[in-house]
């Protein structure tokens, strides 16, 4: 029989082999080591972004009262100031993403490093308040954002979110913020709210608490269908932006022709007559 002392130095090697095959522990990033981050719900932590796919506040257009009304709530919370959770809600391809990474981008040229950003992806929506309490010991504002929230039927992860947002009993922290863009005013869609209404032994309060979900964002930003006017202002800022050489009727002309083919008009549309435009000049877009 071996002796103990073989015995513990046996267990010591097999748990010292095991450790070493073991994946090493994922390491989170701190928030002073970027300006934005995704966040990694399988592994608990925040990944580095090099660079934001964003374009210049200037360049967004048709918007402008809403996007004074973000811009300015998003400065007061990097200076320490009250401010709300954001929703920003209403029609595709207005901006409502592309404002929110824009904004972030123009509080940090104000004041550089005041300002993180983390993107947290709609289906990590229950992970949150892991992200939260990750937060909560950073010196750092950020500014937490998920684009195209909302919730289908039997998901029951907007209850993690309402918590989280002002529910729970640690509440939001003081150096967080939650951004959200939607189509649905509300979150939810219309036959969900209403098959609750249905079939609830008291349809009133069932209705009530997926309504209140959005009421746990203190400023509701509306984005809406744009007029023509508006939609060739967008092309021509970034006409103008990129330098491309077309004169001003030839523009306007192919943009109505390029809006009509597609049958909307939004900042997306215009973005995309500007990038097949640029084409055919033989123009980059940089």
């Amino acid at each position: 029989m071996p002796q103990n002392g073989t015995d513990s130095e046996l267990l010591r090697r097999i748990a010292e082999a095991l450790e070493r095959l073991s994946p090493a522990p994922a390491r989170t990033a701190r928030l002073d080591e970027a300006d934005a981050f995704t966040w990694n719900a399988e592994k608990a932590a925040l990944e580095p972004v090099a660079e934001v796919a964003r374009v210049d506040l200037s360049l967004i257009k048709g918007v402008d009262h809403v996007r004074d009304l973000l811009l300015d709530n998003t400065r007061r919370f990097a200076q320490g100031l009250p401010a709300n959770n954001a929703l920003l809600w209403g029609a595709r391809g207005m901006g409502k993403s592309s404002l929110v990474k824009a904004a972030h981008a123009a509080i940090n040229a104000e004041k550089p490093g005041s300002l993180a950003l983390i993107e947290i992806h709609r289906e990590d929506i229950e992970s949150l308040p892991r992200l939260m309490a990750l937060l909560r010991a950073e010196p750092r504002r950020a500014l937490i954002f998920c684009d195209d929230l909302s919730f289908d039927h039997d998901d029951t992860s907007y209850k993690s979110l309402k918590a989280v947002l002002e529910g729970g009993i640690e509440g939001r922290p003081r150096n967080v913020i939650f951004y959200a863009t939607s189509n649905r005013r509300h979150l939810m869609p219309r036959d969900m709210m209403e098959n609750e209404r249905s079939t609830a032994i008291n349809p009133s309060e069932a209705v009530e608490e997926k309504v209140s979900l959005s009421d746990r964002f203190g400023l509701w930003l509306g984005f809406h269908n744009c007029s023509q006017a508006e939609f060739l202002a967008m092309v021509e800022g970034y006409a103008s932006h990129y330098g491309l050489k077309v004169d001003r009727e030839t523009l306007h002309a192919e943009a109505i022709e390029w809006s009509a083919t597609r049958g909307s008009r939004s900042g997306r549309v215009a973005w995309q007559f500007i990038q097949d435009l640029a084409g055919r000049l033989g123009q980059r877009l940089d």
